[in-house]
Protein backbone atom coordinates (compact mmCIF):
# COMPACT_ATOMS: atom_id res chain seq x y z
CA UNK A 1 0.00 0.00 0.00
CA UNK A 2 2.42 2.41 -1.31
CA UNK A 3 0.89 6.02 -1.98
CA UNK A 4 1.71 6.82 -5.58
CA UNK A 5 0.51 10.13 -6.54
CA UNK A 6 0.95 9.29 -10.37
CA UNK A 7 0.53 5.88 -11.63
CA UNK A 8 -2.83 3.96 -10.18
CA UNK A 9 -0.98 0.90 -12.06
CA UNK A 10 0.53 -1.06 -9.82
CA UNK A 11 3.94 -2.83 -10.79
CA UNK A 12 5.46 -5.88 -8.01
CA UNK A 13 7.68 -4.81 -5.94
CA UNK A 14 10.17 -7.57 -7.92
CA UNK A 15 10.24 -5.66 -10.69
CA UNK A 16 10.65 -2.33 -9.26
CA UNK A 17 13.01 -0.23 -6.91
CA UNK A 18 10.90 -0.91 -4.07
CA UNK A 19 7.94 1.62 -3.25
CA UNK A 20 7.74 2.87 -6.80
CA UNK A 21 4.35 2.04 -7.81
CA UNK A 22 1.00 1.62 -5.76
CA UNK A 23 -1.51 2.37 -3.45
CA UNK A 24 -1.33 2.83 -2.74
CA UNK A 25 0.36 -0.51 -1.08
CA UNK A 26 -1.10 1.25 -0.47
CA UNK A 27 0.89 0.06 -1.86
CA UNK A 28 -3.11 -1.94 3.17
CA UNK A 29 -2.87 1.96 3.89
CA UNK A 30 -6.03 2.94 2.89
CA UNK A 31 -4.89 4.53 -0.02
CA UNK A 32 -7.80 5.36 -2.41
CA UNK A 33 -8.78 8.69 -0.57
CA UNK A 34 -4.20 10.13 -0.38
CA UNK A 35 -4.74 11.80 -4.03
CA UNK A 36 -7.76 13.59 -3.07
CA UNK A 37 -6.31 14.77 0.28
CA UNK A 38 -2.95 15.36 -1.06
CA UNK A 39 -4.39 18.03 -3.59
CA UNK A 40 -6.99 19.42 -1.14
CA UNK A 41 -4.36 20.75 1.39
CA UNK A 42 -4.26 24.48 1.41
CA UNK A 43 -1.45 25.72 -0.69
CA UNK A 44 -0.17 27.41 2.20
CA UNK A 45 0.07 24.91 4.42
CA UNK A 46 2.25 22.91 2.27
CA UNK A 47 4.41 25.43 1.07
CA UNK A 48 5.64 26.26 4.74
CA UNK A 49 8.27 23.03 5.43
CA UNK A 50 10.37 23.57 2.77
CA UNK A 51 11.20 27.15 3.18
CA UNK A 52 13.09 26.03 6.66
CA UNK A 53 16.46 24.56 6.46
CA UNK A 54 15.52 20.70 7.75
CA UNK A 55 17.15 20.91 11.36
CA UNK A 56 14.83 23.79 12.27
CA UNK A 57 11.77 22.37 10.50
CA UNK A 58 13.49 19.01 12.55
CA UNK A 59 12.53 21.15 16.06
CA UNK A 60 8.81 21.48 14.86
CA UNK A 61 8.69 18.27 14.63
CA UNK A 62 9.91 17.22 17.69
CA UNK A 63 7.50 19.58 19.55
CA UNK A 64 4.65 18.63 17.95
CA UNK A 65 5.24 14.68 18.49
CA UNK A 66 6.21 15.55 22.58
CA UNK A 67 2.32 17.68 22.34
CA UNK A 68 0.82 14.32 21.01
CA UNK A 69 2.22 12.28 23.91
CA UNK A 70 5.25 10.31 22.14
CA UNK A 71 8.36 10.12 24.65
CA UNK A 72 11.03 12.08 24.80
CA UNK A 73 12.95 9.33 24.72
CA UNK A 74 11.54 7.79 21.83
CA UNK A 75 11.84 11.15 19.93
CA UNK A 76 15.26 11.69 20.76
CA UNK A 77 16.33 8.33 19.76
CA UNK A 78 14.15 8.17 16.33
CA UNK A 79 14.85 11.99 14.77
CA UNK A 80 18.63 12.32 16.56
CA UNK A 81 20.97 12.76 13.47
CA UNK A 82 18.64 12.32 10.62
CA UNK A 83 18.99 14.02 7.29
CA UNK A 84 16.89 14.25 4.38
CA UNK A 85 17.60 11.53 2.08
CA UNK A 86 18.13 12.48 -1.66
CA UNK A 87 17.49 9.36 -2.95
CA UNK A 88 13.52 9.38 -1.57
CA UNK A 89 13.06 13.03 -3.59
CA UNK A 90 14.25 11.45 -6.59
CA UNK A 91 12.05 8.50 -6.28
CA UNK A 92 9.47 10.71 -5.51
CA UNK A 93 9.33 12.74 -8.25
CA UNK A 94 10.59 10.62 -10.94
CA UNK A 95 7.65 8.06 -10.39
CA UNK A 96 7.21 6.30 -13.72
CA UNK A 97 3.82 6.48 -15.76
CA UNK A 98 3.33 3.03 -16.47
CA UNK A 99 1.85 1.98 -19.74
CA UNK A 100 1.44 -1.68 -19.21
CA UNK A 101 -1.36 -3.29 -21.11
CA UNK A 102 -3.65 -4.77 -19.17
CA UNK A 103 -2.58 -7.94 -20.25
CA UNK A 104 1.62 -7.73 -19.82
CA UNK A 105 0.33 -5.87 -16.29
CA UNK A 106 -1.61 -9.22 -15.50
CA UNK A 107 1.32 -11.77 -16.95
CA UNK A 108 4.17 -9.91 -14.73
CA UNK A 109 1.79 -9.45 -11.64
CA UNK A 110 0.81 -12.88 -11.95
CA UNK A 111 3.16 -15.10 -13.34
CA UNK A 112 3.13 -19.40 -13.03
CA UNK A 113 6.11 -18.47 -11.34
CA UNK A 114 4.42 -16.58 -8.28
CA UNK A 115 1.31 -18.67 -8.51
CA UNK A 116 3.83 -21.97 -8.14
CA UNK A 117 5.54 -20.28 -4.88
CA UNK A 118 2.15 -19.00 -3.45
CA UNK A 119 1.53 -22.46 -3.31
CA UNK A 120 4.35 -23.92 -1.43
CA UNK A 121 3.52 -21.04 0.95
CA UNK A 122 0.11 -21.95 1.69
CA UNK A 123 0.97 -25.41 2.20
CA UNK A 124 3.82 -25.00 4.38
CA UNK A 125 1.59 -22.07 6.40
CA UNK A 126 -1.93 -24.30 6.33
CA UNK A 127 -3.12 -24.54 9.84
CA UNK A 128 -1.77 -21.27 10.62
CA UNK A 129 -3.77 -19.34 7.52
CA UNK A 130 -6.81 -21.61 8.06
CA UNK A 131 -6.76 -20.78 11.67
CA UNK A 132 -6.93 -17.13 10.80
CA UNK A 133 -9.30 -17.66 7.64
CA UNK A 134 -11.21 -19.23 10.43
CA UNK A 135 -11.38 -15.85 12.51
CA UNK A 136 -11.32 -13.10 10.08
CA UNK A 137 -13.44 -15.13 7.10
CA UNK A 138 -10.64 -14.00 4.23
CA UNK A 139 -10.26 -16.89 2.81
CA UNK A 140 -6.61 -18.05 2.93
CA UNK A 141 -5.54 -17.77 -1.15
CA UNK A 142 -6.80 -14.17 -0.79
CA UNK A 143 -4.33 -13.40 2.49
CA UNK A 144 -1.52 -15.08 0.31
CA UNK A 145 -2.42 -13.06 -3.13
CA UNK A 146 -1.72 -9.69 -1.41
CA UNK A 147 1.23 -11.08 0.05
CA UNK A 148 3.04 -12.19 -2.49
CA UNK A 149 2.00 -9.31 -5.00
CA UNK A 150 3.35 -6.73 -2.81
CA UNK A 151 6.18 -8.01 -1.42
CA UNK A 152 6.98 -11.50 -3.13
CA UNK A 153 5.62 -13.23 -0.29
CA UNK A 154 8.24 -11.32 2.46
CA UNK A 155 11.33 -11.13 -0.02
CA UNK A 156 11.17 -7.84 -0.93
CA UNK A 157 10.36 -5.22 1.59
CA UNK A 158 12.05 -2.32 0.87
CA UNK A 159 15.45 -0.98 2.12
CA UNK A 160 14.84 2.69 3.76
CA UNK A 161 14.46 3.82 7.12
CA UNK A 162 11.32 4.67 7.02
CA UNK A 163 10.88 7.41 9.55
CA UNK A 164 14.02 9.41 8.12
CA UNK A 165 12.05 8.59 4.24
CA UNK A 166 9.01 10.59 5.91
CA UNK A 167 10.62 12.78 6.83
CA UNK A 168 12.16 13.83 4.26
CA UNK A 169 8.81 13.48 2.16
CA UNK A 170 7.26 15.54 5.04
CA UNK A 171 9.91 18.51 5.03
CA UNK A 172 9.90 18.49 1.04
CA UNK A 173 6.82 20.72 0.78
CA UNK A 174 5.11 18.50 -1.97
CA UNK A 175 3.17 16.58 0.26
CA UNK A 176 3.52 17.69 3.86
CA UNK A 177 0.77 17.37 5.60
CA UNK A 178 0.30 13.85 4.28
CA UNK A 179 3.77 12.82 4.90
CA UNK A 180 3.91 14.75 8.26
CA UNK A 181 1.05 12.91 9.86
CA UNK A 182 2.65 9.82 8.56
CA UNK A 183 6.41 10.54 10.67
CA UNK A 184 3.89 10.83 13.87
CA UNK A 185 2.05 7.42 13.43
CA UNK A 186 5.53 6.09 12.80
CA UNK A 187 6.79 7.38 16.09
CA UNK A 188 3.84 6.37 17.74
CA UNK A 189 4.05 3.33 16.66
CA UNK A 190 8.09 2.59 17.61
CA UNK A 191 6.66 4.56 21.20
CA UNK A 192 4.41 1.87 21.46
CA UNK A 193 7.34 -0.55 21.31
CA UNK A 194 5.90 -2.90 18.54
CA UNK A 195 9.81 -2.20 16.30
CA UNK A 196 12.79 0.07 17.19
CA UNK A 197 13.29 3.00 15.07
CA UNK A 198 16.37 2.09 13.22
CA UNK A 199 14.85 -1.47 12.16
CA UNK A 200 11.63 -0.05 11.04
CA UNK A 201 12.28 -0.74 7.51
CA UNK A 202 9.69 -0.23 4.10
CA UNK A 203 9.82 1.51 0.97
CA UNK A 204 11.00 4.80 0.03
CA UNK A 205 7.45 6.20 0.33
CA UNK A 206 6.94 4.47 4.31
CA UNK A 207 5.58 1.25 3.36
CA UNK A 208 6.42 -1.05 5.84
CA UNK A 209 6.68 -4.86 6.24
CA UNK A 210 5.49 -7.99 4.27
CA UNK A 211 1.89 -6.19 3.51
CA UNK A 212 3.31 -2.92 3.11
CA UNK A 213 1.10 -0.94 5.14
CA UNK A 214 1.92 3.07 5.72
CA UNK A 215 1.96 3.96 9.66
CA UNK A 216 -1.56 4.66 9.63
CA UNK A 217 -2.89 1.58 8.26
CA UNK A 218 -0.24 -0.07 10.79
CA UNK A 219 -2.64 1.83 13.30
CA UNK A 220 -5.81 1.02 12.08
CA UNK A 221 -5.13 -2.56 11.21
CA UNK A 222 -2.19 -4.12 12.17
CA UNK A 223 -2.66 -7.24 14.81
CA UNK A 224 -1.02 -8.75 17.08
CA UNK A 225 -1.81 -12.23 16.58
CA UNK A 226 0.81 -13.92 18.74
CA UNK A 227 0.25 -12.10 21.44
CA UNK A 228 3.95 -10.94 22.43
CA UNK A 229 2.66 -7.33 22.63
CA UNK A 230 4.54 -5.97 19.56
CA UNK A 231 2.43 -6.14 16.15
CA UNK A 232 5.15 -7.16 14.31
CA UNK A 233 4.74 -7.23 10.42
CA UNK A 234 8.28 -7.40 9.28
CA UNK A 235 8.66 -10.74 10.65
CA UNK A 236 6.17 -12.47 12.14
CA UNK A 237 4.25 -14.28 9.85
CA UNK A 238 1.38 -14.70 12.11
CA UNK A 239 0.88 -11.17 12.58
CA UNK A 240 1.55 -10.06 8.85
CA UNK A 241 -1.36 -13.09 7.97
CA UNK A 242 -3.84 -11.70 10.77
CA UNK A 243 -3.08 -7.60 9.62
CA UNK A 244 -3.96 -8.50 5.99
CA UNK A 245 -6.85 -10.21 7.07
CA UNK A 246 -8.26 -7.89 9.73
CA UNK A 247 -7.56 -4.95 7.02
CA UNK A 248 -9.82 -6.84 4.39
CA UNK A 249 -12.44 -7.59 6.91
CA UNK A 250 -12.98 -4.42 8.73
CA UNK A 251 -13.36 -2.87 5.18
CA UNK A 252 -16.44 -4.99 4.10
CA UNK A 253 -14.90 -8.26 2.74
CA UNK A 254 -18.04 -10.91 2.86
CA UNK A 255 -17.01 -14.44 3.90
CA UNK A 256 -19.94 -15.96 1.35
CA UNK A 257 -18.55 -14.54 -1.66
CA UNK A 258 -16.02 -14.24 -4.06
CA UNK A 259 -14.23 -11.37 -5.43
CA UNK A 260 -15.40 -11.88 -9.42
CA UNK A 261 -14.97 -14.15 -11.97
CA UNK A 262 -14.13 -13.68 -16.00
CA UNK A 263 -17.67 -13.69 -18.18
CA UNK A 264 -18.16 -13.83 -21.96
CA UNK A 265 -20.63 -10.58 -23.33
CA UNK A 266 -23.23 -11.30 -25.73
CA UNK A 267 -22.55 -9.71 -29.02
CA UNK A 268 -23.58 -6.08 -29.03
CA UNK A 269 -23.05 -5.71 -25.48
CA UNK A 270 -23.35 -2.10 -24.35
CA UNK A 271 -20.00 -0.96 -22.81
CA UNK A 272 -20.89 2.45 -21.35
CA UNK A 273 -22.88 -0.15 -18.75
CA UNK A 274 -19.07 -0.97 -17.88
CA UNK A 275 -18.07 2.54 -17.88
CA UNK A 276 -20.89 3.84 -15.33
CA UNK A 277 -20.18 1.06 -13.18
CA UNK A 278 -23.64 -0.08 -13.48
CA UNK A 279 -24.96 -2.62 -10.46
CA UNK A 280 -27.38 -4.93 -11.60
CA UNK A 281 -28.18 -8.29 -9.63
CA UNK A 282 -26.45 -11.40 -11.19
CA UNK A 283 -29.94 -12.92 -12.79
CA UNK A 284 -30.39 -9.00 -14.64
CA UNK A 285 -27.04 -9.45 -15.96
CA UNK A 286 -27.84 -13.13 -17.12
CA UNK A 287 -31.03 -11.65 -18.59
CA UNK A 288 -29.26 -9.24 -20.45
CA UNK A 289 -26.72 -12.30 -22.34
CA UNK A 290 -24.05 -12.09 -19.95
CA UNK A 291 -22.45 -15.63 -19.32
CA UNK A 292 -20.01 -17.49 -17.37
CA UNK A 293 -16.79 -17.74 -19.60
CA UNK A 294 -17.18 -21.20 -20.92
CA UNK A 295 -20.67 -20.19 -21.89
CA UNK A 296 -22.58 -21.27 -18.76
CA UNK A 297 -25.49 -20.04 -16.97
CA UNK A 298 -24.24 -17.19 -14.07
CA UNK A 299 -25.19 -18.31 -10.22
CA UNK A 300 -28.33 -17.43 -9.06
CA UNK A 301 -27.36 -15.78 -6.27
CA UNK A 302 -29.43 -12.23 -6.05
CA UNK A 303 -26.10 -10.30 -5.66
CA UNK A 304 -25.37 -7.06 -7.23
CA UNK A 305 -22.65 -6.46 -9.46
CA UNK A 306 -20.68 -4.77 -12.09
CA UNK A 307 -18.77 -5.61 -15.37
CA UNK A 308 -15.48 -4.12 -15.85
CA UNK A 309 -13.62 -4.13 -18.92
CA UNK A 310 -10.05 -3.44 -17.86
CA UNK A 311 -8.46 -3.17 -21.19
CA UNK A 312 -11.90 -1.69 -22.99
CA UNK A 313 -14.42 -2.95 -25.00
CA UNK A 314 -13.04 -5.55 -26.92
CA UNK A 315 -10.91 -6.95 -23.69
CA UNK A 316 -11.61 -9.64 -21.10
CA UNK A 317 -14.67 -9.13 -19.17
CA UNK A 318 -14.90 -9.46 -15.65
CA UNK A 319 -17.88 -9.49 -13.31
CA UNK A 320 -17.41 -8.29 -9.74
CA UNK A 321 -18.93 -7.98 -6.51
CA UNK A 322 -18.52 -6.25 -3.49
CA UNK A 323 -15.51 -8.00 -2.10
CA UNK A 324 -13.98 -6.30 -5.36
CA UNK A 325 -14.52 -3.21 -4.09
CA UNK A 326 -13.00 -4.33 -0.58
CA UNK A 327 -9.40 -5.09 -2.61
CA UNK A 328 -9.77 -1.69 -4.00
CA UNK A 329 -9.88 -0.13 -0.53
CA UNK A 330 -6.43 -1.79 -0.70
CA UNK A 331 -5.30 -0.30 -3.67
CA UNK A 332 -7.32 1.71 -6.07
CA UNK A 333 -5.41 0.51 -9.26
CA UNK A 334 -8.26 -2.19 -10.92
CA UNK A 335 -5.64 -3.84 -12.67
CA UNK A 336 -4.17 -4.49 -9.46
CA UNK A 337 -7.61 -5.99 -7.44
CA UNK A 338 -8.29 -7.92 -10.95
CA UNK A 339 -4.35 -9.41 -10.23
CA UNK A 340 -5.05 -9.86 -6.55
CA UNK A 341 -8.16 -12.31 -7.56
CA UNK A 342 -6.55 -13.71 -10.28
CA UNK A 343 -4.26 -14.88 -8.10
CA UNK A 344 -5.97 -15.23 -5.16
CA UNK A 345 -8.42 -18.04 -7.50
CA UNK A 346 -4.91 -19.50 -9.21
CA UNK A 347 -3.77 -20.41 -5.45
CA UNK A 348 -6.96 -21.87 -4.52
CA UNK A 349 -6.95 -24.16 -7.74
CA UNK A 350 -4.73 -28.15 -7.14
Amino acid sequence: MIPSFRSRTAIPLDTQTAGAGHRGRGRHTVLAAFLAFGMALGASSIAHAADQPFDAWLEGVRAEARQKGISDATVQAALTGIQPIPRVIELDRRQPEFTLTFQQYLDRVVPQSRIDKGRRMMAEHKALLTRIEGQFGVPARQIVALWGIETDFGRVTGGFKVIPALATLAHDGRRSAFFRKELMDALQIVDEGHIDAERMLGSWAGAMGQNQFMPSSFRAYAIDYTGDGKRDIWTTLPDVFASIANYLSRVGWKSDQTWGRVVRLPAGFDAGLAEKKARKTIPEWQALGVRRADGGDLPARDLPAQIVLPAGAGGPAYMVYDNFEAILKWNRSTYFAIAAGTLADALGKE
